[in-house]
């Protein structure tokens, strides 16, 4: 078992490279199931969530084969219609497989999804939309079964703009008969990637990235090859990191379209922001500036999945800067860590006042969920001493390699083993 130790205040700079986004990648490898064939996938991040979907894909019988970034996948032959629970448990994406394995299959058995605990999130949107698409589903608390011979389109309005949700009507509708409309739709950059995939294949979906997308159902879909989207959590990250500890920083490989709803955060911290095709750079302040307000929204509104490392970034900004967290009500759990650091932050319910100090002091601190642990990260970066970081299961979900691709920028960053004497909590996946 392992923890990262951090060697704090210590100058970055350089370039750093943003991988492939595991929100992007992980409905698309389910979606794979719907083409009866070869799908190769470029930019594939190597991380435990990933593994995880590959995973789900060959106990339904896929054959999956990685070379560097790029995944082969043939699911001509699919012989299982269940998940096991041991598998839907390690993340809460794996609801995701829930529409392309009633279409692929007919029926589908599965159980309740597991993931990070960053609050209430129930699958209900998901459930009802497949209903409303003609599947049959009973659940028993424990297991989910759904069955229908062919989906039929639908319109249906969702209540809120949930991703996966959206992305289940997506990938459930591709193949149904006729015309589906999703009203209330998500927006993010995630579901146009997946859409785009997906019609790369002979999928018909018009307006994915807006807040209606019809679905007008094929007969069949074709393998051919897609290139995943960068990861844009991944690259406000690593912003944060030179926001904190660079006076100039180069991330590469980004979309400079899907950093809009951050991007202002930045400047008003006083950073300065160049594009210059794929590549970002940062050039930082000499002490970063509050930001009055930061409220997650779905997208095109702040992300809430920046909403903690950007937290471990104010906490050294000089002023006063409030987060109003509207869309998660667990995704505090970072913030008595933070406090070990020498955080200066109050909580009352859902709105964080953080009071930023002039110094972070090393901690021993264990990640709550991914985001939460990327934050931790950060803070140690940032503090005087030696910090360590344990929890890294929860980090290698949607970060590869963070200790390689942040010491390359010049962070005094390390794996270590865990003294069978000290908490464990979690076992890395590697």
């Amino acid at each position: 078992m392992e923890k990262l130790v951090i060697t704090g205040n210590q100058p970055l700079g350089g370039e750093i490279s943003v991988h492939g986004s595991k929100n992007a990648v992980l409905p698309i490898l389910a979606a794979t199931l719907l083409v009866k064939g070869e799908t190769v996938l470029h930019n594939v991040p190597d991380l435990s969530d990933v593994n995880a979907s590959i995973e789900i894909l060959r106990h339904l019988g896929a054959s999956v084969k990685r070379e560097k970034s790029t995944l082969v996948i043939d699911t001509s032959n699919i012989v299982n219609n269940d998940i096991p629970e041991e598998m839907m448990r390690e993340m809460r994406s794996s609801i995701i497989f829930l529409g392309s394995l009633v279409t692929r299959c007919k029926e589908a058995l599965i159980c309740p999804p597991g993931g990070c605990d960053i609050g209430v999130r129930p699958i209900d949107l998901h459930l009802n939309s497949l209903r409303k698409l003609g599947a049959q589903i009973t659940e028993n608390g424990s297991c989910i079964h759904c069955r229908a011979q062919k989906l039929h389109g639908s319109k249906i309005f969702l209540t809120f703009p949930s991703v996966g949700a959206t992305e289940n009507i997506i990938i459930s509708s591709v193949l149904a008969k006729g015309k589906t409309t999703v009203i209330n739709a998500a927006r993010e950059p995630e579901i146009s990637d997946l859409a785009s995939f997906l019609n790369s294949c002979g999928a018909k979906i018009f307006g994915a990235g807006e807040s209606m997308i019809e679905i007008e159902g094929v007969e069949e879909l074709y393998p051919n090859s897609h290139t995943v989207i960068p990861d844009r959590i991944v690259a406000a990250t690593y912003m944060c990191a030179g926001a904190l500890q660079a006076k100039e920083l180069v991330v590469k490989n980004v979309r400079a379209g899907h950093l809009v709803p951050i991007i202002p955060v930045f400047t008003e911290m006083g950073c300065r922001i160049y594009l210059s095709g794929n590549d970002l750079k940062l050039v930082s302040p000499k002490r970063l500036k509050r930001v009055k307000n930061i409220k997650t929204m779905p997208y095109p509104g702040f992300p809430t999945d920046c909403q903690s490392v950007l937290m471990a970034v104010l906490s050294k900004a000089k002023g006063t800067s409030v987060f109003n967290e509207s869309v998660f009500d667990g995704r505090y759990k970072h913030i008595s860590e933070l406090r070990r650091f020498g955080a200066d932050i109050t909580v009352n319910d859902r709105i964080a006042v953080v009071n930023g100090v002039r110094e972070l002091y090393s901690a021993n601190v264990y990640s709550t969920d991914l985001r939460g642990g990327a934050s931790l990260v950060l803070a140690a970066l940032a503090a005087n001493g030696v910090s360590t970081v344990g929890n890294l299961s929860h980090i290698d979900r949607g970060y590869e390699n963070i200790e390689k691709n942040l010491s390359e920028i010049g962070a005094v960053i390390e794996l270590s083993l865990i003294h069978i004497s000290e908490p464990t909590r979690h076992l890395r996946i590697s």
